[in-house]
């Protein structure tokens, strides 16, 4: 500090403020772009200032001067949080969080100040079928379904009590059929004659342009590195209204996705982007039977060839109004039932009743977790990060680099001519006793060469699964290294990505 400004060595100290350490809702500082405003940062929130303002301000520098830092800032991002999160939910919480201050906040620990701050008409439904809840940006989501009232589950980093309840969820939509809520996803509703056009620009691959169809698409920063992941799904015109693009993405990203997206629009495009976001529940119906419900609450053709996979459909569940595609984050054969709230309940008995007959059972976040790891599926703000490329992460098939143009396409070009750095890949550990969690090390021969970023059991692969960066002459299959897992260095073993049904014969039933 001298050396930058000489005056502070003489100027003395004039007055001395002692204040109250300051709290976030989740303890961590905001630092980064504030929410709705262009060329508006902030680094408040900061416990102890004198201590973290050096490493958070050299983050925060790199985002006013760069666009990014060269770490991946969602965990201190001011955009973390919603509009749900006032002053008054935060203080409940900065008051739990000091009195939490020197415990562990272990993994399946879900703190009790300010809950319920966002719920759909599902949510006291859910809590009557035994649904123990997680939190996901504000939104009560549920977890698992509790076997007995009295269940509980101990605070643990290791395999717990929950592990034979999500096996059970996870056969019943390998075998049968499965319901869960998806509450809180993020989504817009994309117009105007140059939505095409602008899209295809901001994501570096395919852009699904026939109308009913469904894509996945990834959009990159200036710096060629992941920035979003997206379904774009393209809506015909209907009695609903004119054609339009639905633009869809993780909870937590309502308020970074829709930043990046009008920072990015030109003034001269004619594109409009609502949100949809609070007014519409997704119900997730998966299993082999699941075309069988949906064909006894909906009038529409379910069949193979009338509604492939990756399509989009407007219809009605029973009465209540639906727009249905055709994905699956579980890698069975899986629909998106995306419903108006004020039908949710209608369209959720209609669906449990036709269920009775093909042995519906419902299944939480916990089971969705597991089967997206058995398909090397990934999750934004894990997996997904700003500080690896699209290469990098695994995502070859979703980069086009013959198109014109797309955000971050020449900083691409050059990173993938250089070779990647880092690489991911699902590893599988030799042990049932815990899971590798984001941010262990892997090691060989006692140097760290890689990171986890998520992990799990894998019920259907019966397999201790983890994903991780790791050196690139560590990629080859059969490659063994070490986890450390709470403390102990596990034997792992790297594995094929998406263990579970490699073909891909299941989701297109």
């Amino acid at each position: 500090s001298f050396a930058r400004m000489p005056a502070l060595t003489e100027v003395g100290i004039h007055t001395i403020v002692n204040g109250p350490i300051t709290y976030t809702i989740d303890g961590a500082p905001l630092v980064g772009p504030i929410p709705g405003k262009r060329n508006a940062f902030c680094i408040i929130g900061l416990r102890a200032g004198l201590g973290e303002g050096g490493g958070h301000g050299w983050l925060l520098a790199q985002q006013i001067v760069h666009g990014e830092a060269c770490y991946d800032t969602w965990c201190i991002d001011p955009r973390r949080f919603a509009g749900h999160t006032n002053v008054e939910l935060t203080a409940l919480k900065a008051i739990e969080d000091y009195q939490n201050e020197f415990r562990f906040h272990f993994p399946n620990e879900h703190r009790p100040a300010g809950r319920m701050a966002k719920t759909t008409p599902l949510t006291p439904v859910m809590a009557a079928e035994g649904a123990e809840f997680t939190v996901v940006n504000g939104w009560e989501r549920v977890e698992l379904i509790k076997p007995t009232p009295d269940f509980k589950v101990t605070h643990s980093y290791r395999f717990d009590e929950s592990f034979d309840v999500v096996k059970g969820e996870v056969e019943a939509v390998q075998n049968a059929v499965g319901l869960c809520e998806v509450n809180g996803f993020n989504r817009y509703e994309i117009t105007g004659a140059d939505a095409q056009s602008f899209l295809d620009r901001m994501i570096c691959g395919r852009l699904p342009k026939k109308a009913g169809k469904v894509g996945l698409a990834y959009l990159l920063n200036e710096h060629g590195m992941l920035k979003s992941e997206a379904t774009i799904a393209n809506i015909p015109a209907s009695d609903c209204g004119p054609d339009r693009i639905w633009y869809g993405s993780a909870a937590a990203s309502e308020s970074h996705d829709m930043d990046w997206l009008m920072k990015n629009l030109g003034a001269d495009e004619d594109v409009q982007i609502k949100s949809l976001t609070n007014d519409q529940t997704i119900l997730v119906l998966a299993g082999p039977k699941a075309r069988d419900v949906l064909s006894a609450v909906s009038r529409d053709d379910w069949s193979k060839e009338g509604f492939p996979w990756l399509s989009v459909r407007e219809c009605f569940i029973g009465f209540s109004p639906a727009t249905v595609m055709g994905v699956s984050f579980s890698g069975e054969l899986a629909y998106e039932i995306h419903i108006p709230n004020a039908s949710l309940y209608a369209a959720y008995l209609a669906l449990r009743d036709a269920g009775n007959a093909h042995g519906l059972k419902l299944f939480g976040a916990l089971a969705v977790e597991s089967m997206r790891l058995e398909k090397g599926y990934l999750h934004w703000k894990a997996d997904i990060l700003t500080e690896f490329n699209p290469f990098e992460t695994g995502l070859d098939r979703f980069v086009q680099m013959d198109k014109a143009d797309f955000v971050g396409k020449e900083a691409l070009m050059e990173q993938h001519a250089e070779g990647p750095r880092k690489q991911l890949v699902t590893l599988t550990l030799d042990s049932t006793v815990a899971p590798a969690h984001g941010g262990a090390s892997v090691m060989v021969d006692g140097a760290v060469v890689g990171t986890v970023t998520s992990g799990g059991w894998g019920y259907r692969v019966g397999q201790n699964l983890a994903y991780a960066f790791v050196d690139p002459d560590m990629v080859q299959v059969g490659t063994t290294c070490e986890i450390d897992v709470l403390g102990h260095l596990i034997k792992a073993t790297v594995s094929p990505m998406g263990p579970y049904d490699a073909t891909m014969t299941l989701v297109r039933g």
